[in-house]
């Protein structure tokens, strides 16, 4: 025998409203549907719940009996209801994100720290590994992904930011090489390159209007990490091409500033990604939705 409890509970309402009639009113429901769902669950019980007649309803010894259990089933419903109305409200619970340890630190520090004051429910747990955390095996709610994403039907992904690149150096480096004043003269200096995941420095693309320029000048370091790389170049290493929100950080006091500021490198895209689900916890629509706002103003 199994017994659907939405019948319990359907039960129990018809029970406190008196009839069929104004079961259905307050349900929502048409008085047929209501009699053939009772009617089935009298069958499966095997017992009647309800004595009708054309004037009034009465309970049967049985029913009376069951009314106990409907009535169970029928606050948890409500408290189950209840929980989600409230978790609307005041969303809460904890919230995995995986992100590039530079975008964290260099980017988003201050508009996580902000998210957190407005939503102290919600406890952020963030994982700032190099690698590619798989999201449905690990239980992220959601990563941050720069640059092109792979195909995957599983997640979706909107677009969070694009970032623009430029060409940055330390005055005092400058100084000592020279400034360069065409794409050709970056040949002369020292570069410091973000690694590519194959180990690889990828040559620097500058683009000025319909003109492009493709090289890579010599390397003197490179790494992963574009934040330590600018880091490496407010202390005289370098030439570093660099996301211009990274490195702005270091401009208005003059420890690094353009090079060659009318060409640009290509944009990259910071994608936020998460399980392509009909039913999202709005612990993640909360922090997908501050994020879209929030960073509309570095658009």
């Amino acid at each position: 025998m199994q017994i659907e409890p939405n019948d319990l509970w359907l039960f129990a309402k018809i029970a406190d409203a008196g009839s069929f009639s104004k079961a259905g009113e307050l349900l929502g429901l048409p008085k047929s549907t209501i009699s053939r769902r009772i009617s089935n669950l009298e069958k499966q019980l095997g017992e009647r719940l309800l004595q009708r007649t054309t004037r009034q309803l009465n309970l049967t010894e049985f029913g009376l009996r069951l009314l106990q259990h409907g009535r169970q089933v029928s606050e948890e419903i409500e408290a189950a209801m209840a929980l989600a109305q409230h978790r609307q409200i005041q969303p809460s619970g904890v919230l995995r994100i995986s992100m590039p340890n530079d975008f964290a630190n260099l980017f988003l520090a201050p508009l996580l720290a902000e998210f957190s004051d407005t939503y102290p429910a919600i406890a952020l747990e963030i994982d700032l590994s190099a690698r590619r955390v798989d999201l449905l095996s690990e239980s992220f709610d959601l990563a941050i992904r720069m640059g092109d994403l792979p195909d995957d039907a599983t997640l979706t992904a909107k677009r969070l930011h694009l970032q623009t690149w430029g060409l940055y150096a330390s005055p005092q480096y400058l100084a000592k090489r020279g400034t360069p004043e065409h794409p050709e003269d970056l040949l002369k200096h020292d570069a410091l390159s973000l690694l590519a995941g194959n180990r690889e420095a990828p040559a620097w693309q500058l683009n000025k209007g319909e003109q492009q320029w493709l090289g890579m000048p010599p390397i003197r370091i490179k790494a992963n990490s574009p934040e330590l790389l600018v880091k490496l170049a407010t202390q005289h290493q370098g030439i570093v091409a660099a996301p211009d929100s990274y490195a702005s950080i270091s401009v208005p006091n003059q420890e690094l500033v353009r090079v060659l500021p009318e060409w640009c490198l290509p944009q990259t895209t910071a994608w936020l990604v998460f399980p392509g689900r009909r039913l999202m916890p709005t612990k993640t629509r909360v922090f997908i939705d501050f994020l879209d706002v929030h960073l509309k103003a570095f658009a």
